[in-house]
């Protein structure tokens, strides 16, 4: 499957790129092109790249690595990665992937199977097996090493509940228990937002997966069916998630649908309106205190204070109780890279355990090193880590073949078509059925 992406004048702002891909840099020694996503308030991985750079450069005399940042929001990050790896002469050496779109990076022929060179470098038997499977492939090659993983929750404002009159620790058993505390927040709390579910096309994958998967999978129901190998183009557990979807913003529990499809809004949440006050609660990632942190973009010493957290429950309470979603990015070795050896010693002193240990603290990221989740280092540097590495065990991960981004494309236009009152839950869940047969096919959609 080729993937699709949009051609616009996202080009242009590529193009600088393009000399740094060279193999030489005319002194006899070689460039690495590292090609990764800087935004908002994520900061960190900027503040990595530099780090690894100097120390790979000290470590291999003449030879140079050209960093190529990406300041761009997610989808855009997508679109730019991809137009610089359908040439040769823009094509990084090295890139970082989001998880689900291994496979479709894969399929479109801009990634490198590793397997070689993970069998030669030691480190690899510190990942655990789960980690390990991140950017393994259906042709069953690995094309990544994973950088951290994540899970979902419910960020809350203690202080906004206290106002609110309601009680901490808050532990909602159903979907109908964070409507009514809502509710409570938007009668007592004028001119604060009392919840955040990410919708709409602008917040792209973090409108699917923190926001409609998270609903969904705590339905019980899935996207896709492994026995029967194909996709769910409608169930109950849609229609409800659609149901909720439209119920906070029809009722004024959300944000606007203005500022929810603007692209910076998730920056705006973790610099501004959770610090602010201005949101009561957050349905968000484990990454999110990293913003926060003394090395973080924008540091708030309270924020441990101010802020609870609450697992996402199941619909109505039904077994496990609980419900999370998980995901992760990896360093991979682009396809073109002239030097691909050259290309895989960044990524493992990358992800060295020093390295990996450093980036794990600064981005609040769940180690999937056994040697960095056993550092005392890395177990005294966030006090959620607990709270979000037993989410683990209820957590689920999306079905990352190379059809899921056409699919989460389908979902977020889903969503934004509830939120906005263009149509009802039960006309996009048709029409979500209907897109899934025309970019999939009919045969592969029940």
């Amino acid at each position: 499957m080729r993937r699709i992406v949009t051609f616009t004048a996202l080009s242009v702002l590529i193009l600088p790129a393009a000399a740094a891909c060279d193999s030489s840099t005319g002194d006899g020694g070689k460039t690495v092109t590292v090609a990764y996503q800087k935004f908002g308030a994520f900061t960190q991985m900027d503040d990595q790249m530099k780090k690894v750079k100097s120390q790979y450069e000290a470590a291999h005399p003449g030879s140079t690595v050209k960093l190529v940042p990406i300041e761009a929001a997610e989808n855009d990050y997508y679109t730019k990665l991809s137009l610089m790896n359908r040439s040769a002469n823009t094509a990084p050496d090295v890139m970082y992937e989001d998880t689900f779109l291994v496979n479709t990076d894969i399929a479109a022929g801009f990634l490198a199977p590793i397997d070689d060179h993970l069998a030669k470098w030691p480190d690899w038997s510190q990942f655990t097996d789960a980690s390990k499977t991140a950017a393994k492939a259906l042709d069953g090659k690995t094309y990544g090493v994973p950088m951290g993983t994540d899970t979902r929750a419910l960020w809350y404002n203690k202080d906004l509940f206290a106002q609110a009159g309601i009680t901490v620790p808050w532990e909602p058993k159903t979907w109908d228990d964070i409507l009514a505390t809502a509710r409570t927040l938007k009668a007592k709390l004028p001119g604060v937002i009392p919840l955040n579910v990410y919708s709409g096309k602008a917040a792209g994958e973090a409108a699917t997966m923190q926001g409609l998967e998270m609903l969904l999978y705590g339905t019980q129901d899935t996207l896709y069916d492994d026995a029967a190998k194909k996709w769910i183009g409608s169930s109950p557990g849609m229609l409800d998630s659609l149901g909720f979807i439209k119920t906070i913003y029809g009722e004024g529990l959300a944000p606007t649908p203005q500022d929810a499809l603007d692209p910076n809004f998730g920056s705006r949440l973790s610099t501004e309106l959770l610090p602010g006050g201005k949101l009561a609660i957050a349905l968000d990632g484990s990454w999110q205190s990293g913003t926060w942190l003394p090395t973080g973009s924008k540091p708030w010493p309270q924020w441990n204070t101010v802020l609870g957290l609450a697992a996402m429950p199941t619909q109505k309470g039904q077994a496990p109780g609980r419900t999370s979603m998980s995901g992760g990015w990896v360093l991979s070795v682009g396809s073109k890279s002239k030097d691909k050896q050259a290309a895989f010693d960044f990524v493992s002193l990358a992800l060295n355990k020093d390295n990996t240990l450093a980036y794990d603290i600064a981005a609040s990221q769940i180690a999937e090193r056994a040697d960095v989740a056993a550092d005392p280092a890395y177990l005294a540097a966030n006090p959620t880590l607990k709270f979000f590495t037993d989410l683990v065990t209820v957590t689920h991960f999306r079905p990352a073949y190379a059809d899921y981004p056409q699919v989460s494309n389908a979902i977020q236009v889903a969503m934004e078509a509830v939120m906005t009152g263009q149509q009802s839950p039960q006309q996009a869940v048709t029409a979500f059925g209907n897109q899934l047969k025309q970019v999939v096919g009919p045969d592969k959609v029940k």
